[in-house]
């Protein structure tokens, strides 16, 4: 760890820029941003790998269901099939219908929900916890909110960070921002370059932060 000197997201963010770690994904990382799949997507991604889910979304494209309406009115035998990929599949299919006439029901379509929904309110469906509200907040709603999960905790650890909470984690990355045009965009790509520096850095339970310094 010898030379990483960074004290607040944003000085975290521009090393991970230099890195090229997004080349040939969407232009905001997350698959489809802005549509009703990052909801459903969020949710399968829950103690999987994204591979999985990949498969999941694909059973699901391929039976007409990923869409709002035909989630909340699935029979909840052919959700399950088609989830059963990703993993949890009877707790994420009544975790995904059960949002989805939520949705229905609070906001009357997706595109209200996109523009009304809190935090606080997805906090308080069943399944959602802080890592899947902020990502449905920032990929499906763009919202200016900073997505946390596992491997930004194991990255901070790594540069020599503790913290207790999810909360302090967030706060910590969102730091030194303030002159930046675009917060939405830079917070996706914030969080894409973390997930994507660790799939390649992350051995066993060592990270290599030594990539972090090369370019300054």
């Amino acid at each position: 760890m010898a030379g990483v000197m960074i004290d607040e997201g944003y000085g975290l963010y521009e090393r991970l820029q230099k890195l090229d770690l997004l080349e040939e994904k969407p232009p905001l990382w997350w698959p489809n941003a802005y549509t009703f799949e990052v909801v459903v997507g969020a949710i399968l991604t829950q103690n999987t790998q994204w591979t999985r889910v990949e498969v999941s979304l694909e059973q699901l494209r391929d039976n007409h269901l990923l869409t709002l309406e035909a989630l909340a009115e699935v029979d909840s035998e052919l959700l399950i099939e088609c989830i059963r990929p990703s993993g949890f599949f009877k707790a994420k299919s009544k975790n995904i219908q059960t949002l989805s006439q939520n949705i229905i029901s609070d906001f009357g379509s997706f595109e209200l929900f996109q523009e009304a929904v809190s935090r606080e309110w997805l906090l308080s469906q069943r399944g959602i916890g802080p890592e899947s509200a902020d990502a449905i907040l920032c990929y499906a709603c763009r919202r200016e909110v900073m997505v946390v999960d596992k491997y930004t905790q194991q990255l901070l650890d790594a540069l020599g960070y503790s913290f207790d909470a999810y909360d302090e984690v967030q706060s910590w990355c969102m730091q030194g921002f303030e002159k930046v045009n675009d917060l939405h965009q830079a917070y996706a790509l914030f969080h894409g370059m973390v997930v994507e520096y660790m799939k390649r850095y992350k051995k066993g339970k060592k990270v290599e932060t030594l990539p972090l310094n090369a370019q300054f």
